[in-house]
This record gives structure tokens, C-alpha cells and sequence, in this order.
């Protein structure tokens, strides 16, 4: 049975992923469930769970006393539970029951991750929907494909968009990996062995981690900050996918090129000084938040080289990290299912593109219909010399149409057809097609999850 999610985690967002009073919530969501089963195993009076329990609330404890005793204590779990122990009567003498600082507060934030990689998949879905659509829409849609930035061979855009969606799905599995690795218990007690508990400390920490829904560890230490950088890493990751998606998305909107705009709300001004420009709004930050939650895959791998059993230095970096890291995901991913609701294709623009050499860029088709008469090696040589000894002022289709050493193996009609970019774009338009029905069925999955 899935575990109860406390009503203040559905008012989570960004911003407030890891405010002060939102991390002092889960640490006492942590402290109530700890009592909750420490009371149903008989470790505590049965009546402490409950009592903890109805204490356990922010407004209870009261936020100005809570920082009012961090401010003598500098023991953020200290005042916490001196509070929360005045708070729950008689039966606050059982809170923090063989308990550590870092076992509290790890878990604690351990909880809030893992609300926002359930916002982060959600957006992910809309993202993964909005891309199945545009690869279904434009699995017929002629473009350029380009390597090192220079025409390559036709392509439609939905074989573009395709690869896209694929990526995403690694992103995702990568996701999938290090949540299940990141999703854990890590509870016990001062250093790992759970010595307050003795017989018992094996079952309350499996108990304790169901009633939480997280995994359990075979050491549940204080020394798991690989498990906190694995995951930051995976959320560099899946930056650097979105990055290149939207990077190549703002390519593609380049004036010169024009295949790609913004859809943008009636009033949106571009530029302050130049009255004709409307800029692109919406990727630009996608790619400043991807850039920057990239660069800090860095810094996480930093924190894993924590000393013995526990190592506070490293714990305040991997804090800092997080606290920036999780947050920028969420948003990115937020930003990016946006930036994909507004994209709107040029679908003549590409077409026209395509076009820009002549037939030049379906030239690998006519070398393969030349092959079998004058052999592979010799068809590609063929047709370099006869676009490299063109007379000024040539198509490319009109060059190759009209040299003598193409017209012994093929005829013009042959090569004509050969040079429609528009019938050579290989297995383009299936790729696309799999690629939407894969894209739907990740997105329900990443929707079921939820």
C-alpha cells in the first residue's frame, strides 16, 4: 500500500522546494512517522506515536520560536525536536528516539526530492506528448539535414523530432536509475549500525521505510552522498538533452534559416532600441537554465568523497548543490514542456531550404543508382568531378544532367528524379511515426507514475 502523502506536499513548488520552513516540515513528517512506528513495534508507549504525531506541524511549534533557538543552538534537528517535544506533552520525552541529526535530515530532503521528480516526469509527459505530435504531424515534411551545420541529405522533420524523443527516453531511464538508487532509507542511527536499537534495528528501519515508500540500504548510513550526486548527475544529464534540443530549436529559428518560430501572446516586444525585432522569448531560457544545471554535475561528484562514517563539510556542499539543483530541474523541465507548446513550424521554409543546392543534397541517391553500372568508388568520383567542373551559374541537377561521363550509364530523366530531395529521405517518415507512438506511450507511463 502506497504511503499517504502529507497535504503540504501538494503545495510544493520551485521556489519553495527547499525553503527553510518546507525542509522543517519534512523533518518533522520524519520524526512523526519515526514515533508512529517506534509506538506500533513497542519501542515507545503506544500512545507517543499518535501524540508526536498531532504535534508535528510547523504552525504547532511556531516558526519565530523554532529560529529564536537555531539562533543559540546552531543544531537545526536539536531545536527542531526540544520544540516538538514541549509540544507533544507527557509523550514528547519519546521524540527523536535513538535518532541522529543527518538520519533526519537526509531522509527529509530525500522526501521532497522525490515530489519534485514526480513534477519533473510530469512535465516530462507534456514535453514527450507535445513532441510525439509534432513528429507525427510532420513525418512527411521536408527539410535539410545537416551535418557540421552544412546540408547533408533530406530528412523530414519528424525524423528530427524523433531523435529527440528517443534521447528523452534515455534521459528518462537514466531518471529511473538514479531515483531507485537515490529513493532509499537512510536511517541508522549515529553511525550507521543502528546501535540504540539493537535486536530491533534492523526490522524498525525496514518498517520505517515502508511507511515512508522508500527502499531500504543494507548500511543506512550518513555516508551516502553518492547517492545524492548519482542523481544530480542524471539531472545534468537530462539538461544536457534538453540543451541540445532547444539549442537546436534556436538554430533553426536564426532569421537566415527560418524554419522554426515562437509562438508569441499579441504585444511581445523584442528589443527596446529596434522597433523590428521580435526575439525568441521562451528558449533562450530553457537553454540558461539547462546550461547552468549542467555545470553542476561538478560540484555534486565533489560530495562524494565523504570521510569514515559521516562528514559535515561535505554534507553542507551536497546541501548547497541540491538546493540549487532539484529546484532548476524541476523548472527547466517546466519551462521546456512551455517552450514546446509554442513552437511552430515553417513547413515551405524547410522545403525551400532543401532546395538551396539544387539537388545537390540527394546526390548519395544517384551515386547509389550509379554504383552497380560503374561501381561505388568510381559513381562518387563521377559526380564530385561533375559538380566540381560545373559551369558558372548551374544547378546542380543541371550539371550532372548535362555531363557526357553521367549520360553513358544513366539518363536525364533517371537523374532528375534521382536529385528530388523530396524522394530521398530514407526511412524518415516510419522512424517519425515510432518515434510519436514510443514519445505517447513514455508519457503515459511517466503520467501513471504520478
Amino acid at each position: 500500500m502506497k504511503p499517504s502523502k502529507p497535504d503540504h506536499f501538494q503545495r510544493l513548488q520551485p521556489a519553495t522546494l527547499f525553503a527553510k520552513e518546507t525542509l522543517w516540515q519534512s523533518w518533522l513528517d520524519v520524526e512523526a512517522t519515526l514515533a508512529e512506528v517506534q509506538s506500533d513495534m513497542g519501542m515507545i508507549p503506544a500512545e507517543a506515536g499518535p501524540a508526536i504525531r498531532k504535534a508535528a506541524r510547523l504552525e504547532i511549534i511556531g516558526t519565530e520560536a523554532l529560529e529564536a533557538d537555531l539562533r543559540i543552538t546552531h543544531a537545526p534537528i536539536l531545536s527542531l525536536t526540544r520544540l516538538l517535544a514541549g509540544a507533544a506533552g507527557p509523550q514528547g520525552a519519546y521524540v527523536h528516539w535513538g535518532a541522529t541529526t543527518q538520519n533526519v535530515m537526509q531522509t527529509g530532503r530525500i522526501l521532497l526530492i522525490r515530489e519534485a521528480d514526480a513534477a519533473l516526469r510530469l512535465s516530462l509527459a507534456g514535453s514527450l506528448d507535445r513532441l510525439a505530435a509534432l513528429a507525427e504531424t510532420h513525418a512527411d515534411t521536408l527539410m535539410a539535414g545537416r551535418t557540421n551545420r552544412q546540408h547533408a541529405l533530406p530528412i523530414t522533420f519528424g525524423f528530427k523530432v524523433a531523435g529527440w524523443i528517443e534521447e528523452i527516453g534515455r534521459a528518462v531511464d537514466r531518471l529511473d536509475c538514479g531515483g531507485r538508487r537515490l529513493f532509499v532509507l537512510p536511517f541508522g542511527g549515529a553511525v550507521g549500525a543502528m546501535h540504540a536499537f539493537g535486536a530491533e534495528g534492523r526490522a524498525l528501519n525496514e518498517r520505517l521505510a515502508a511507511a515512508l515508500g522508500l527502499g531500504t540500504l543494507l548500511v543506512p548510513g550518513r555516508a551516502i552522498n553518492d547517492l545524492f550526486a548519482d542523481y544530480i548527475v542524471q539531472l545534468s544529464l537530462l539538461a544536457m538533452t534538453v540543451e541540445r534540443i532547444a539549442d537546436e530549436l534556436y538554430l533553426l529559428m536564426t532569421q537566415e534559416i527560418g524554419e522554426v518560430s515562437e509562438a508569441l501572446d499579441k504585444g511581445t516586444v523584442g528589443s527596446s532600441t529596434m522597433p523590428h525585432k521580435v526575439n525568441p522569448k521562451y528558449v533562450v531560457r530553457v537553454l540558461a537554465d539547462a546550461a547552468e544545471l549542467r555545470g553542476l554535475a561538478v560540484p555534486a561528484m565533489e560530495t562524494g568523497r565523504s570521510s569514515h562514517e559521516g562528514d559535515s563539510a561535505r554534507n553542507q556542499l551536497i546541501g548547497s548543490v541540491m538546493d540549487r539543483a532539484v529546484p532548476l530541474a524541476w523548472s527547466m523541465a517546466e519551462r521546456f514542456e512551455a517552450l514546446l507548446g509554442r513552437i511552430e513550424i515553417d513547413a515551405p521554409r524547410m522545403a525551400q531550404n532543401a532546395a538551396l543546392t539544387g539537388g545537390a543534397i540527394a546526390t548519395e541517391g544517384l551515386m547509389m543508382l550509379l554504383a552497380p553500372r560503374a561501381g561505388r568508388a568510381e559513381a562518387h568520383d563521377l559526380i564530385h568531378h561533375a559538380l566540381e567542373h560545373a559551369a558558372p551559374g548551374l544547378t546542380a541537377a543541371e550539371a550532372l544532367v548535362g555531363d557526357a561521363d553521367l549520360a553513358r550509364h544513366l539518363d536525364a530523366d533517371t537523374i532528375t528524379r534521382a536529385l528530388d530531395p523530396a524522394a530521398y529521405c530514407g526511412d524518415s517518415r516510419r522512424m517519425a511515426l515510432d518515434a510519436a507512438a514510443f514519445g505517447r506511450g513514455l508519457s503515459a507511463e511517466l503520467r501513471q507514475m504520478r
